[in-house]
């Protein structure tokens, strides 16, 4: 019966390891793919996001970005910022303040109210930045802010190959 258990357990952790990825075999145009891990984001010592139907962009030389529905996120805690950008994938986005028991994080996260149709599944989906939280996770691992944050990718150890977004890494 113990034995049972831990072969269990053992099963479910190798279902929640991260397979090994190279970030320079990402598409351009990125890849749009549901996320089959749990993928969370911890700010002031409480969860504010936690999904399991997240969705990720892969694009080449990038970590992924994670975009979470917003019926698994404290809404409460994001308030509409002024910033707008334009991204020829995915069209405009508009920005979140993130503003959380006496904590608050300009442009923290990000959405697409309008995506293009190649990305239409990201419609109500945020995305947030994990240099600004105290914590975000996909599956059991701890991610890193992508270098330079530009771009927003979470970096996980699964991920090889040469990352952008570092000083100097822009022009390629």
């Amino acid at each position: 019966m113990l034995l049972d258990c831990v072969k269990r357990r053992d099963r479910l952790r190798i279902m929640t390891i991260l397979p090994i990825e190279n970030v320079q075999a990402y598409p351009r145009p990125p890849l749009l793919e549901t996320v089959p891990h749990l993928v969370r984001v911890v700010f002031g010592g409480e969860e504010l996001a936690s999904t399991v139907a997240a969705w990720r962009v892969c694009e080449t030389h990038h970590p992924p970005t994670y975009y979470i529905p917003i019926r698994d996120i404290r809404m409460d805690a994001l308030q509409p910022g002024l910033r707008r950008s334009w991204c020829e994938w995915k069209g405009q986005a508009r920005y979140f303040d993130l503003d959380w028991q006496g904590r608050k994080v300009r442009q923290a996260a990000w959405d697409y109210p309008v995506p293009s149709a190649a990305f239409a599944p990201l419609r109500d989906h945020i995305a947030f930045y994990a240099s600004v939280v105290d914590e975000a996770w996909v599956g059991e691992e701890r991610v890193l802010a992508q270098p330079g944050d530009f771009y927003g990718g979470w970096v996980t150890s699964n991920l090889t190959g040469h990352i952008k977004g570092a000083p100097g890494t822009e022009g390629w």
